[in-house]
């Protein structure tokens, strides 16, 4: 897994951590009780995920490898002769 750089990004780390925060926040105001501050906790979770989706569009986030056309079997010698 560690030679993969899965998640090894600016955006991915942003997201993730503005995540959590929101998780925190969350958890926090559940156990306090409060509808309010556990909604907006989850607004913020949800928010990291849309600010890593925008960073990793502005060229933040890992590039995808170019993607080739079908590979094509090669005839093997003398058929179609």
């Amino acid at each position: 897994m560690a030679g993969s750089s899965h998640g090894h990004t600016l955006a991915a780390w942003t997201g993730v951590t503005i995540s959590i925060i929101g998780f925190c926040v969350a958890g926090a105001f559940m156990v306090m009780a409060e509808p309010l501050g556990f909604w907006a906790g989850m607004v913020i979770a949800v928010l990291g995920g849309v600010v890593g989706w925008i960073m990793a569009a502005m060229g933040l986030g890992k590039q995808k490898p170019a993607t080739q056309g079908p590979k094509v079997a090669a005839e093997p010698a003398g058929a179609g002769s």
